[in-house]
């Protein structure tokens, strides 16, 4: 297969892709992929030193992340993960995010939320003074979907509270704040302490003196109210550790302070799901996804777009490859007009399959997962509507968020994708008194169309970016790869991207996390894409001429933009573990 890296370094040994900023990591009895090092190495702790499987390492890595990077993740947000079985060759998904309070309507929101024009009153809701306010706040299904996630899945063999244990004595103890994270949670620190202020605290929480300032890299900051939660929520469990006691009386009481309308009674009766997972196939391989709410569904139907468009030869192909043309603007043209596809599904159809209007489409009618994934109608749209020379896609109207992934693979050969959210950083910035931790905005996910099938409604849940992602092979059901990218609706964009590197580009996980990626940022049909820095100005140019809407050359802390992507894939032959982690963010991958 040709070389999917526009140049190759020549020299003794294997050549190397160019834009790949580091050497993948080898293992073959396990191995762990984040977005911190601590994480990462406290995952590997419990592989390695106290033979757990591959969730109960998932859950300790959650929770350490949840200390190092809480502009990204904590317990005041969600949840999603994909759970492969190697013994039973069979992908699970839990769904770990909160709904709406029993009492948030759209009625109530226009009530407390400004107009667009600045004013109160019954008028159409301002988007953005809704993503910050109390009202944006979901139950958070963090803790719950820990702890269920580990009595399903896990060995059996370690307690929540020995596996939350490394992350609350980080807490307490204190953690050095790496280069990446110490900038976002300085840029975040201003909605934290916008709320401080209007409670009349003295000290601004998660500010490492309570000025209200943000850590410098590498600063120890330490967090003792965060290890009490951690501590509580492992000897009690999530019902009375969380959601009831001290920690749910803190959470509803600090929302109904700020104007939102949470209860006790909202967060005691959380739960979390464990929904069938979906698919879509790519040439031999199958990528699986947890099905709506969340967006995962947009990433399958681009994918399998994608696949249909090469069968019926209508993307370039290199003269004598099998593959797509790689670094060209055709394929990447392919891609996006493929993407959009997707996103315009997912905007229009997307919606908690248990409420609202889209209830009864889920069994497979117009709307309905069995109806978007149906093969004949994605592959009717992709190769009826490309054009490969003029983006199409983008100009026809639709049909009617801060975040941390990671990988485990444990020496029995089971992996776990899994996902744990605040949504926009810090998400609210809410802060319950003595909790560490701040609450997610998720809120923000609901459609303010009432006639929309995402619409707000009580006790629903939002349209969700957070999505893992699992590969098995179609064949045998083995494991190929598990992976992830987090960033809002960046995501499905970035499963498929690394579908295709991984799958057509035939490059090791940590090239393809290197290479240069798309993102259409807002999520919609009609949206800019924004491309990296490292693809050529040649290419720009060409996809320009075909009239897609570009700006490129995104670079620096802006290419947080393109999320950050963890990967760890199996040699099928060998039963080798090759792992890469994302230079876009402080992590790394470890194996044994």
């Amino acid at each position: 297969m040709a070389d999917w890296g526009t140049n190759v370094v020549a020299g003794d040994g294997p050549s190397l892709a160019f834009r790949s900023r580091r050497s993948p990591v080898l293992a073959t009895r396990g191995c762990v992929a984040s977005s911190q090092p601590l994480a990462t190495a406290a995952g590997l702790h419990v592989l390695r030193a106290l033979g757990g499987n591959a969730a109960d390492a998932a859950v300790a890595v959650a929770a350490v992340l949840a200390v190092v990077e809480p502009c990204s993740t904590g317990l005041g947000g969600d949840m999603f993960a994909l759970h492969y079985d190697a013994a039973r060759r069979k992908v699970e998904a839990t769904n770990g995010s909160g709904r709406a309070p029993a009492g948030l309507t759209l009625d109530v929101l226009r009530r407390d939320v400004p107009k667009e024009d600045g004013e109160g009153g019954s008028g159409g809701i301002d988007p953005d003074a809704f993503r910050t306010s109390a009202h944006a706040v979901t139950v958070p299904g963090a803790a719950a979907g820990w702890e269920d996630f580990l009595n399903r899945h896990g060995s059996g063999r370690l307690s929540l509270a020995e596996l939350l244990e490394a992350a609350a004595d980080l807490a307490e103890g204190g953690f050095p704040v790496s280069p990446v994270t110490a900038h976002f949670w300085s840029r975040g620190m201003g909605l934290i302490s916008r709320w401080s202020e209007a409670s009349g605290a003295t000290e601004v929480p998660l500010s490492p003196d309570g000025s209200g300032r943000g850590p410098e890299p590498g600063e120890l900051v330490r967090n003792p109210d965060l290890a009490r939660v951690l501590r509580d929520l492992g000897r009690l469990g999530a019902r009375e550790g969380f959601y009831g006691g001290r920690t749910g009386r803190t959470i509803a009481d600090a929302v109904q302070r700020c104007g939102g309308a949470l209860t006790e009674e909202d967060l005691q009766g959380h739960r979390t799901d464990f929904p069938d997972a979906i698919s879509a196939r790519y040439r031999d391989v199958r990528l699986w996804q947890v099905p709506p709410n969340g967006q995962g569904i947009a990433g399958l139907i681009a994918l399998r777009g994608l696949g249909a468009l090469e069968e019926a030869g209508r993307i370039g192909r290199i003269e004598g490859e099998e593959g797509l043309a790689p670094s060209s603007a055709q394929t990447m043209h392919a891609m996006v007009e493929m993407m959009r596809l997707g996103l315009a599904d997912a905007r229009a159809f997307v919606c908690d399959p248990d409420a609202g209007a889209n209830a009864g489409g889920r069994a497979g009618g117009v709307g309905g997962t069995e109806w978007l994934l149906d093969e004949e109608r994605i592959s009717g749209r992709a190769v009826g509507l490309f054009d490969p020379g003029e983006a199409v896609v983008q100009g026809e109207a639709d049909p009617a968020s801060g975040t941390v992934s990671f990988q485990v693979v444990d020496g029995e050969g089971n992996a776990v994708s899994f996902v744990n959210s605040n949504f926009m950083g810090f998400g609210t910035g809410i802060v319950p008194d003595g909790c560490g931790f701040t609450l997610q905005n998720r809120g923000y996910g609901f459609s303010l169309d009432p006639g929309h099938p995402n619409a707000l409604e009580p006790r629903k849940r939002p349209y969700h970016t957070i999505i893992p992602g699992i590969l098995t092979h179609c064949d045998t059901g083995e494991l190929y790869a598990t992976l992830s990218n987090m960033g809002g609706y960046m995501q499905p964009q970035g499963h498929m991207q690394l579908t295709v590197d991984l799958v057509a580009g035939g490059v090791d996980p940590q090239c393809a996390v290197d290479l240069p990626r798309f993102c259409i940022a807002d999520g919609t049909r009609s949206g800019v894409a924004m491309i990296e820095e490292g693809v050529s100005e040649e290419v720009v140019k060409e996809l320009e001429g075909m009239g897609h809407s570009i700006q490129s050359g995104i670079s620096s802390f802006s290419r947080s933009v393109f999320g950050r992507a963890q990967i760890i894939k199996r040699d099928r032959e060998s039963g080798v573990l090759w792992a890469g982690s994302d230079g876009r963010a402080d992590g790394c991958a470890m194996g044994y």
